[in-house]
């Protein structure tokens, strides 16, 4: 598919193009949203809201990388900036203490075996601001200095919170895959 023919279309007001553009990347890109919220509602929410700035700044796209690449680093922002504007989630974005916990080194052992879907719903259970640290750093591929500034936190609250929901999600691997084994032994 030719995107530059696409985008060139849709900023002609082409709504075919447009819907094309939208049928293209709509699907991926609520898979994007959905590992920022807590609902399928609150994902579809976003995308909306990210497709109608999408649209909005396709001028500004200027074929130097990816499409999808250009459209997904929106939906990121788009993510965050509800999960900052919704009260729902915004109290849970500053880190409260009752969600610290203890990290340590441990490895996930080689035999744990897991699905992505069941990661990806493991992650989903991260407190937002765990969630949201843990999918910009480990699935999206920014540091910590850019976390820092995205999430207006220091670089080293923003390590400090990826490393507690990796250990937090580590273990609770842990005990999915030691309740495996004991239903295993169990039959």
């Amino acid at each position: 598919m030719d995107h530059y023919v696409l985008v060139k279309d849709c900023l002609k007001g082409k709504m075919a193009a447009q819907k094309q553009l939208y049928d293209l990347f709509a699907g991926p890109m609520l898979s994007v949203c959905y590992r920022y919220s807590k609902s399928m509602a609150d994902a579809e929410d976003v995308l909306q809201e990210g497709f109608v700035k999408v649209f909005f700044n396709l001028h500004q796209f200027k074929f130097k990388g990816e499409l999808g690449a250009w459209i997904r680093r929106i939906m990121v922002t788009t993510a965050i900036n509800y999960l900052k504007r919704n009260a729902r989630y915004q109290t849970d974005l500053l880190f409260p203490d009752e969600h610290l916990h203890v990290v340590n080194n441990a490895e996930v052992h080689p035999e744990v075996k897991m699905e992505a879907k069941e990661l990806a719903d493991l992650i989903r259970q991260l407190p937002p601001g765990y969630q949201t640290i843990f999918n910009l750093y480990a699935v999206e591929g920014f540091n910590h200095v850019e976390i820092g500034k995205i999430l207006g936190i220091q670089e080293s609250t923003s390590r400090s919170q990826y490393a507690r929901a990796r250990a937090l999600l580590i273990q609770w691997i842990e005990q999915k895959n030691n309740a495996v084994k004991l239903n295993v032994y169990a039959k």
